[in-house]
């Protein structure tokens, strides 16, 4: 069976995948496992060292399967891939090589910005995070009515410590995944919504999938079936081709 596993982002659980989930085919398994010190998992904040995230999370990342890791969930899932037996493929769904850009004409959160957020956050958490949840929601088709999906998902509270929240910014701000993703050992592929405040503008390259339209930082939000139509498809080829590619007898074409 074609596997997907669906890894969620900075603040919020894995039940930001529900509206997504119901529009994936009924022919996928798919697992929606929380990081450490998240959802389910509060028991346990979220490490520091990729080694440790490693091992908390092996057993959530199975090798025959598609992963598809949303904002900070593909930054991690990409840096993982050196600690793990690594996936089909790997889908970064909003986020790229790394979280900041250096460039502000190209787009997205300048390291200063995010200083400045983490600065805040050290304030006030609570105001901290629902502030980035109505900013990360602005480049919805209806930012108002997206806002009060999420807020019906996961409630008016941070779903996880705030040492695991913490941890994540630290993440955010010192993960780069350049060279690994110019030699990565499995494909990796990018979705993201044309209108992302926070990485449309600085996609580029020839891993780019095209755009989601009418759709921002959460197409699981606001563009379920159209993200799930281009999950399923990436991950029934991926699903084909290593199969392919691991059959030990040749194929006979039917005469």
């Amino acid at each position: 069976m074609t596997r997907i596993v669906l890894l969620s982002g900075w603040g919020i659980d894995a039940r930001i995948w529900e509206p997504l989930i119901v529009s994936l085919p009924a022919d996928i398994e798919i697992t929606t496992p929380d990081w450490p010190g998240y959802g389910n998992r509060q028991d346990a904040d979220m490490p520091r060292d990729l080694a440790t995230l490693a091992r908390a999370m092996a057993d959530d990342l199975p090798q025959d399967a598609l992963w598809v890791g949303w904002s900070l969930g593909g930054l991690l899932a990409t840096a993982l891939l050196t600690h793990l037996p690594v996936p089909r493929a790997l889908v970064l769904l909003g986020m790229r090589e790394r979280f900041t850009s250096l460039d502000e004409a190209r787009g997205g959160v300048t390291p200063a910005a995010l200083d400045a957020f983490y600065d805040a956050f050290q304030q006030d958490p609570l105001a901290t995070w629902r502030h980035f949840l109505r900013w990360q929601l602005s480049g919805e088709p209806s930012p108002r009515h997206t806002h009060r999906q999420l807020q019906a998902l996961i409630g008016k509270e941070p779903p996880a410590t705030h040492a695991s929240l913490a941890a994540g910014l630290n993440w955010l701000k010192g993960l780069d995944n350049t060279e690994l993703c110019a030699s990565s050992p499995c494909p990796i592929l990018t979705v993201i919504g044309e209108r992302d405040p926070l990485t449309a503008a600085a996609h580029h390259g020839s891993t780019q999938a095209r755009p989601i339209e009418q759709a921002g930082h959460c197409p699981q939000l606001s563009q379920p079936q159209i993200l799930a139509g281009r999950l399923a498809e990436l991950a029934h080829e991926h699903a084909a081709r290593t199969h392919a590619d691991t059959d030990p007898l040749p194929r006979r074409e039917p005469a």
